[in-house]
């Protein structure tokens, strides 16, 4: 399988073994999801601080979060798919807070890996438009990061 991931850190925090694991978890749920080759998707890694900015602007909710997921297959009203022989699929951007990841951690008692696998799955689903607006959704959502996970070995 082989999908493009830029990883921005904007923390400087994680290790470049943190990324490796990251970017073969994504690779992992790619390939489960039978994503198309080369597509593409980007995962920035921020403060509360800026999450909490984005969750403002993008979200109308004044607080730092988890995880903020951009679908670009999501379209807008009056917007058209762009469509082309050769053009990647772009999935979208995943935005991760640090210091949220390390938090929930510690609250669920599981690792900081665990965690933020967790939020990068939970994310890519969420590219690939799973939701958990519904009891239903969210089930077949939440069992899916949890078969992802398990299957890669990041149990809880």
């Amino acid at each position: 399988m082989s999908i493009m991931i830029d990883f921005i850190d904007e923390t400087n925090e994680l290790t470049a073994e943190d990324l490796e694991r990251l970017e073969k978890l994504l690779f992992f749920a790619a390939n489960k999801e039978a994503v198309e080759e080369n597509s593409e998707l980007s995962v920035t890694f921020v403060t509360n601080d800026r999450i909490q900015q984005i969750n403002r602007e993008y979200r109308d909710k004044d607080r730092p979060t988890d995880v903020i997921s951009f679908a670009m297959e999501e379209l807008g009203e009056g917007e058209i798919p762009l469509v082309g022989g050769d053009m990647p699929r772009v999935l979208g951007d995943i935005i991760i807070s640090l210091a949220k990841a390390r938090e929930q951690a510690d609250e669920y008692g599981h690792s900081f890996i665990r965690e933020l696998g967790f939020l990068a799955v939970h994310g890519f689903l969420h590219l690939l438009g799973y939701d958990h607006e519904t009891v239903e959704d969210e089930k077949k959502m939440f069992s899916r990061q949890k078969d992802i996970l398990d299957e890669f070995g990041l149990q809880r």
